[in-house]
């Protein structure tokens, strides 16, 4: 089964894997994407940036998930502070690539994000488009390596290393993931350049809701240790749907679905 993340609620990891010996990589990946919706509405999420020297800005909008054939469909649009309102956000997985576009409404236009401008911020916030990819397809692509099992918050965790293939717009070379052994949703990712840590995303266990036989965080951060500032990504609602619209996840229509 391909995976589908709907981050964090981005960015919710979905299943009903339990706790048992230690499997292989592959397996570990599988259960984070087991036993997944067809089609999920997040209601609403609240996004916090803090900057270096902690001015705070906060963001609200919606997100919409679901799957064409396993592959997934994530797609969000800001509707608060009104500077950014209107502006999505949509993201495709493709058999051996994922499109991600933007729709920005000051000038009536969708672009589509690729090669280096991967290392853009999405509005404003500490998530690349890279990281927001990584997060959204369950860290896929490249190498994965079963690394070791630990504690974390008083909960057994799974460490994967995730080794991305060297391309245009990849900036990191390794990424370390603590997966919870009980929900399968991970709880720490850490995000590498040449032995450093560039950055960290967080998932508190405190945060970690059950929606039927499925699991997801409620809450992110991500701070970026080079650059001293912070991203928290709340879920404040979530809810699954029997069937969204496909003008949701089409490339001219995402923006204006409704």
């Amino acid at each position: 089964m391909r995976r589908f993340l709907l981050a964090a609620g981005l960015l919710a990891s979905w299943t009903a894997g339990a706790a048992g010996a230690a499997p292989p990589a592959a397996g570990v990946v599988e259960c984070m994407n087991a036993n997944l919706p067809q089609a999920v509405r997040v209601q609403a999420v609240e996004i916090t940036t803090w900057d270096r020297a902690g001015q705070e800005r906060v963001l609200k909008g919606r997100m919409f998930g679901t799957r064409d054939h396993d592959r997934a469909r994530v797609m969000a649009r800001v509707e608060y502070p009104g500077d950014l309102a209107g502006t999505a956000f949509l993201l495709r997985e493709a058999t051996s690539s994922t499109e991600m576009y933007v729709y920005l409404p000051a000038v009536n236009r969708v672009k589509r994000i690729a090669g280096a401008a991967m290392t853009g911020k999405l509005w404003g916030t500490d998530f690349s488009y890279n990281e927001f990819q990584r997060v959204s397809n369950a860290f896929a692509g490249g190498a994965i390596q079963l690394a070791g099992a630990q504690a974390l918050e008083g909960r057994a965790v799974h460490e994967l290393l995730l080794l991305p293939p060297s391309s245009e717009g990849e900036p990191y070379d390794s990424i370390r993931v603590l997966v919870d052994r009980q929900t399968c949703v991970p709880l720490q990712a850490e995000f590498r350049k040449a032995g450093a840590v560039r950055k960290r995303l967080t998932a508190p266990a405190a945060a970690l809701r059950q929606a039927g036989s499925h699991w997801y965080a409620s809450e992110l951060t991500l701070q970026d240790l080079v650059e001293g500032t912070r991203t928290r990504l709340r879920v404040v609602g979530v809810s699954a749907a029997g069937k969204l619209s496909a003008s949701y996840f089409h490339p001219q229509q995402f923006h204006s679905a409704r």
